[in-house]
């Protein structure tokens, strides 16, 4: 498997992903972040690829120097393998790289439950940044 930065051609897998993976609520809010994550800063997308069929995708974000994880999608039949934490690490490094002084994961009522992700990547409790407005209006 490889994580690796998102590119143009990669839209269309990345919209059915998200539209396999979320609910209809869900996949409205990130399609509309997501947009406006790619016009500020393309390189806080990243996708995992396996057998060359992008199986997930992270969604990053900088506002005040502090890095945000938005929303994470791993395909179902993918799930449960690493690859969300994987694709949390390589977003880390990315974080790092631009030398954020804190690392925050977005919660929202989207992604209550993939919380233990982030938990088994190392995270806890207060590097979670609850919201109950969209985050569409923090960029980078």
């Amino acid at each position: 498997m490889l994580v690796r930065s998102f590119q143009l051609s990669d839209y269309v897998s990345v919209t059915k992903l998200f539209e396999d993976v979320l609910t209809e609520a869900c996949y409205e809010e990130t399609m509309e972040a997501f947009a406006r994550q790619l016009s500020w800063d393309s390189e806080l997308v990243l996708v995992a690829v396996e057998n060359d069929q992008i199986v997930g995708v992270i969604v990053g974000t900088i506002d005040n120097h502090n890095g945000y994880y938005y929303r994470i999608a791993v395909s179902s039949e993918y799930q449960r393998r690493g690859i969300g934490k994987s694709l949390i690490e390589s977003m880390r490094q990315r974080f790092v790289q631009r030398k954020v002084r804190r690392i925050m994961i977005t919660v929202d009522v989207h992604n209550e439950t993939i919380l233990p992700v982030y938990e088994s990547a190392g995270y806890q409790a207060e590097d979670f940044f609850r919201t109950t407005h969209r985050l569409s209006i923090v960029n980078g």
